[in-house]
């Protein structure tokens, strides 16, 4: 056989054995690129809500401009077994990661909690809606269940009562939680602030933490200044010990539903309504809103003197002048009563 001829077959044999060695080399490269290359374009939150299949993932993955390579996405998340294992909630994706990092992220539920900050919040409703700003229900869902009588019932409280457990302060929820799962978040807020030292000082002062939380609301109505909230609360508690009618004009606002009102007139005295301080005595059935920490402290810490009324200064400082007798009192509200004149506050 002639040398030629030898060299020939070789020639092919060797391109026979590198063809596959080539192919299966390319493939594995594409693979390993498909894993491991930098696919994700973006740093940011990924929402995926409740009950979104692999398609809304993926819809969301691509208009959110997070990924480059939607295809070695999907292939990558077939062989990790994601598509059928998708779990809502909020996800931080970072900028420069591969599909193996993004997809392990999502499959495991590695949730980003949301921070929730909410306060001078009055009703219901308004605490509906800045809960739905920041976690995935909407503010239906949120009012709904702030207003469940069968779950305020449950830990203890009435429907009037309920408003006590949430105490505004910035909380970390992942943003998936339900408003049940609200709920019980405050739930135990609540318990853990309501700690044995609270309560012995309210137990001091002869009232229960209900009671302490409705007067903090009132007085937090009453004045955005921290240092004077004591001396407010120290009036309230006072007219409570003799048995007076609070004639807490807050009150009178929450049971008319508005509290744009500036001057209290002797006709809103009148309304039939259990938080109406001026008909009934006594504490009204429960807060008037949410009241916040600086709030409830004050009443803890409440002072002790002999004042009996209070009345906002003329100046419009938001401080207040505070009296003990009737007489001094008609002085300090027919000063106030001249600046809202001058100032042409008529209602």
């Amino acid at each position: 056989m002639k040398l030629g001829a030898i060299s020939g077959r070789r020639k092919w044999l060797l391109i026979l054995l590198l063809v596959p060695v080539f192919f299966f080399g390319n493939w594995g490269y594409k693979r390993y690129k498909a894993i491991f290359q930098a696919n994700v374009g973006k740093t940011g939150l990924l929402y995926i809500r409740t009950g979104s299949g692999f398609g809304q993932v993926l819809d969301s993955l691509k208009s959110g401009n997070y990924i480059k390579d939607p295809t070695s996405f999907i292939w990558v998340a077939e062989r990790k077994s994601y598509l059928n294992k998708i779990l809502p909630g909020a996800y931080l994706v970072k900028k420069g990661w591969n599909n193996n990092q993004l997809v392990n992220l999502l499959r495991a539920g590695i949730q980003t909690p949301v921070k929730v900050t909410f306060n001078n919040i009055r009703f219901r409703e308004e605490l509906a809606g800045r809960l739905a700003r920041y976690l995935e229900a909407d503010s239906a869902a949120f009012y709904n269940e702030l207003n469940n009588e069968a779950l305020a019932l449950s830990i203890g409280l009435s429907c009037e009562s309920f408003p006590m457990i949430i105490i505004p302060n910035t909380y970390e929820f992942f943003w998936n939680t339900s408003p049940h799962d609200f709920v019980d978040r405050m739930k135990f807020e609540f318990d853990r602030f309501w700690n044995s030292a609270r309560r012995n000082k309210a137990a001091d002062l002869g009232l229960t933490p209900l009671q302490v939380a409705t007067i903090a609301s009132i007085v937090q109505e009453e004045s955005n200044k921290n240092d004077e909230k004591p001396r407010i609360a120290g009036v309230y508690i006072n007219r409570l010990k003799r048995g007076w009618f609070l004639q807490a004009d807050p009150t009178i606002k929450y049971a008319l539903g508005n509290y744009q009102i500036k001057r209290v007139l002797t006709k809103y005295l009148t309304i039939d309504s259990p938080y109406n301080t001026y008909k009934f005595t006594g504490l009204p059935p429960g807060p008037i809103n949410f009241p916040d920490i600086a709030s409830i402290e004050s009443v803890l810490n409440a002072e002790h003197h002999n004042y009996m009324y209070f009345c906002a200064k003329e100046d419009f400082s938001g401080y207040h002048n505070f009296a003990r007798s009737l007489a001094e009192h008609s002085r300090n509200a027919a000063k106030y009563q001249e600046a809202l004149n001058k100032s042409k506050i008529w209602r």
